[in-house]
């Protein structure tokens, strides 16, 4: 809540206790699954020779077990095949019925049965060379099919040994490592509402070129009446700023402002509350060790977009490097935000009916002797009113070396600061002391 201190009348709503007397959301389909996979099934599809035309495409696509199944079964009846037109040469010939004559010479030295024949051909084809069994030169017949069989076994390696290469080598299991918040958040930055989300690379190796974009899909209708299912809608996230071009070395916090042009431009927080919709993230970019471009998608639900929150900070300065902890990668704390429409804040900061110091709104401090956080250190002593709670953990977590502390302390004052961030929002007032 905001007290008449921090808002000028008329006052904005920010109460969120009717969240727990609303009805919860039956939970819905998704389009997107937080994995990444799209849960979408083509059904009635008629034209399946389409799949036929690109075949190498088809097989690189099939799954593991299947592609195991093709590759195996195309070798083996390709062996089958060229072993009975070996057989069928030598029976032909009567190199079967003469094989134990002297002065008789064989197509195939050694060619008496089927089986020989198939292994000949497997002899063939891979190269083996045992030597046991070897083609003669008063065989025509048998030299065109030896070329024959070595130039349509080039191109069956070729093509085998190529659809498994590129699956194995298939960026899809680098978005394995790219990680997106659990939630999304809406809150106040620089008087502007903002709906915000966190992505993060946990290889070393980094994404080349990578860019991130995203969706609103909401089912809409027209003004003439037309009902679009699903319906696709852009949201900016830094297209016309190039804030879009990520530099993924630490996890970053997306940001889209609530403008004008966003479809949230009108929406208060009880109507998101009320709204059936889905936003899906797209991260895009090259492999930096295989050159290969990966994307790695995620989505939100409706009931996963939070309401005046923000993201803990992850980042903080050590000795002689920044250190990432991913403990906190998914983890938010409430933050004092106008429960209106994005439309209507501007409206009444344009109007002066809101102080320019909106994003620092807190409540009222009170004495130190209620709710408050108590640690003992000889070294520091300080306060921190509520208001400025937030600036103090920024600097906190990004410039620690400002505060001089042991590498113990710092961790120490670092988990107090997290709790902190817990109380500022609490239903009374909070101070945090440091004594």
């Amino acid at each position: 809540h905001f007290t008449q201190k921090s808002i000028s009348s008329p006052q904005i709503p920010t109460d969120r206790t009717h969240l727990i007397a609303d009805p919860v959301k039956k939970p819905r389909q998704r389009y997107v699954q937080k994995d990444g996979k799209c849960n979408v099934h083509h059904g009635n599809v008629q034209e399946t020779y389409r799949y036929l035309s690109d075949l190498f495409t088809t097989l690189v696509d099939l799954r593991w077990r299947l592609s195991f199944f093709i590759f195996t079964l195309v070798y083996v009846v390709n062996w089958l095949f060229f072993g009975l037109l070996w057989w069928l040469i030598a029976l032909i010939r009567g190199d079967l019925l003469h094989a134990d004559e002297e002065g008789w010479t064989p197509c195939v030295e050694n060619l008496n049965s089927f089986v020989s024949a198939f292994l000949f051909s497997i002899e063939t084809e891979t190269t083996i060379g045992y030597g046991y069994r070897v083609i003669t030169e008063k065989c025509p017949e048998g030299i065109i099919l030896l070329l024959v069989q070595a130039i349509l076994g080039s191109i069956v390696n070729a093509m085998m040994v190529g659809c498994m290469f590129v699956k194995i080598s298939q960026p899809k299991n680098r978005a394995e490592t790219l990680m997106f918040s659990h939630k999304a958040v809406i809150s106040l930055r620089d008087n502007k509402l903002c709906l915000m989300f966190r992505v993060g690379d946990l290889r070393n190796s980094h994404i080349v070129e990578a860019s991130i974009r995203a969706k609103l899909i909401r089912s809409e209708q027209t003004k003439e009446g037309e009902f679009i299912p699903l319906n696709q809608t852009d949201i900016n996230i830094g297209f016309d700023t190039g804030d879009d071009r990520l530099f993924l070395v630490s996890p970053l916090i997306i940001s889209h402002e609530i403008n004008e042009k966003s479809p949230f431009w009108e929406m208060s927080q009880a109507q998101i509350e009320k709204e059936e919709f889905e936003i899906v993230v797209i991260l895009e970019g090259m492999v930096e060790a295989t050159g290969m471009t990966c994307q790695a998608r995620s989505s939100y639900l409706d009931t996963e977009v939070l309401w005046g929150y923000r993201f803990t900070p992850v980042l903080s300065l050590e000795k002689g490097f920044y250190e990432v902890d991913y403990n906190n990668f998914h983890d938010i704390y409430e933050a004092n935000t106008p429960s209106c429409s994005a439309k209507e804040l501007a409206a009444r900061l344009r109007d002066g009916q809101l102080l320019p110091h909106l994003p620092l709104l807190s409540p009222e401090p009170r004495a130190h002797n209620q709710n408050r956080l108590s640690f003992r250190d000889p070294l520091i002593c300080c306060i921190v009113p509520v208001g400025w709670l937030d600036l103090f953990i920024n600097l906190f977590f990004t410039q620690p070396q400002i505060f001089n502390l042991t590498p113990s302390l710092s961790a120490f004052y670092r988990h107090a600061a997290v709790q902190a961030t817990h109380l500022s929002n609490s239903a009374c007032p909070v101070s945090c002391v440091l004594s």
